[in-house]
């Protein structure tokens, strides 16, 4: 699956989302609330990162930890959509400068 797949699958679910907001709430979750429950599933990753290194004993870790990696993605995607941001482009740009800067201090 190329990045555009998984961006456009995860606007869609963004869209389905955004329709079972205004039924709740009245409104949309801004980009902040967005942010706030990226931030509790991360809190949510690291626990299950732990389980997985074997000290957290949590059932099925291996399952969960999938599914929250996925829902942090996904949480990344959305936002820097809402922001603007060209995610693979920035993420194309920022790990070949890191990836010369760490090849640069080998070279050292």
């Amino acid at each position: 699956m190329k990045f555009s797949d998984l961006e456009k699958s995860a606007l869609q679910l963004n869209e389905l989302y955004e329709q079972l907001e205004i039924k709740r709430y009245g409104r949309i979750w801004t980009t902040g609330e967005l942010a706030l429950g990226f931030v509790g599933d991360v809190g949510d990753l690291a626990k299950l990162i732990q389980a997985n290194a074997g000290i957290r004993d949590i059932d099925d870790c291996k399952a969960k930890l999938g599914h929250e990696l996925s829902d942090c993605l996904w949480s990344i995607i959305v936002l820097a959509n809402k922001c603007g941001i060209d995610l693979e482009a920035e993420f194309v740009r920022n790990t070949g400068e890191l990836a010369e800067y760490v090849s640069s201090e080998l070279r050292t």
